[in-house]
């Protein structure tokens, strides 16, 4: 489905949603330690959202196994919690949780470092990853065109020379997980479908320190880079306002 402007009911909702999303991953960051595995973080995020009331959105979404998506270095997205996994000094962990509450669904990301980064480099990696991000927010306005957020993302990240994931993008959110239009994280100003006001979108920069290209695991659902470069994913869902956009996956207000 095409997104669409949303009630005055429908924002509170996915407010509420989103300070929940917001506090499970705040959690997840303070509790990951090397020697945890993925899976042991995907129950603390389980046993977290169920205190707060919530529901797990990607639990079971075209067949997602787990209430979470956990990717390590070289994994893009969309990697499933594993026993077996175990976090590494070092490792570059992405956290990608969705919440659906009262019938409204927010969608976030986070990129963590375990313990001590190996390198300048991979803390640049997540640092220019987030800033990305926020940068992809600041375009945003009533109006706005998708070619003009992916724009701004592509023209930041090309001067710091990272490869862009292209075959992955943000998306409409809100009364599904993924909804329409796509948002790349490239693109050219005046291209792509318009964004009104009181409408919810997902930016989530994918960025690698190589190539842009990537292949999926024997598992059907681990999205990880052709070249092995390791990568970081960060996301926010937001909130189109008249002159900019709301943050709804925050904890600050």
């Amino acid at each position: 489905m095409v997104t669409r402007v949303k009630t005055a009911k429908e924002i509170k909702a996915m407010r509420e949603s989103g300070l929940m999303l917001a506090t499970v991953l705040d959690k997840l960051n303070k509790s990951l330690k090397v020697g945890m595995s993925t899976k042991d973080l995907a129950l603390i995020a389980a046993i977290e959202l169920k205190k707060l009331g919530g529901e797990a959105a990607f639990l079971n979404y075209q067949g997602f196994p787990d209430v979470i998506c956990i990717s390590v270095n070289e994994e893009v997205v969309h990697g499933i919690p594993n026993p077996n996994k175990i976090i590494k000094d070092g490792d570059i962990v992405g956290l990608d949780f969705g919440v659906a509450y009262k019938g409204m669904i927010t969608d976030a990301a986070i990129s963590v470092i375990a313990g001590k980064p190996k390198s300048e480099k991979h803390k640049m990696l997540l640092d220019d990853t987030k800033k990305a991000l926020e940068i992809g927010i600041a375009t945003v306005h009533d109006q706005v065109r998708t070619g003009d957020i992916g724009y701004e993302i592509e023209s930041f990240l090309n001067k710091k020379k990272y490869g862009i994931v292209r075959d992955l993008v943000g998306h409409g959110v809100g009364h599904e997980v993924h909804e329409d239009p796509n948002i790349p994280n490239y693109g050219r100003k005046n291209t792509g479908p318009w964004l009104l006001s009181n409408m919810t979108i997902a930016i989530e920069p994918m960025v690698t320190l190589g190539g842009d290209r990537v292949k999926v695991a024997e598992d059907g659902w681990t999205i990880l880079t052709q070249d092995n470069s390791l990568s970081a994913h960060f996301e926010h869902t937001i909130l189109i306002t008249d002159d900019g956009a709301e943050v709804l996956t925050t904890l600050s207000a």
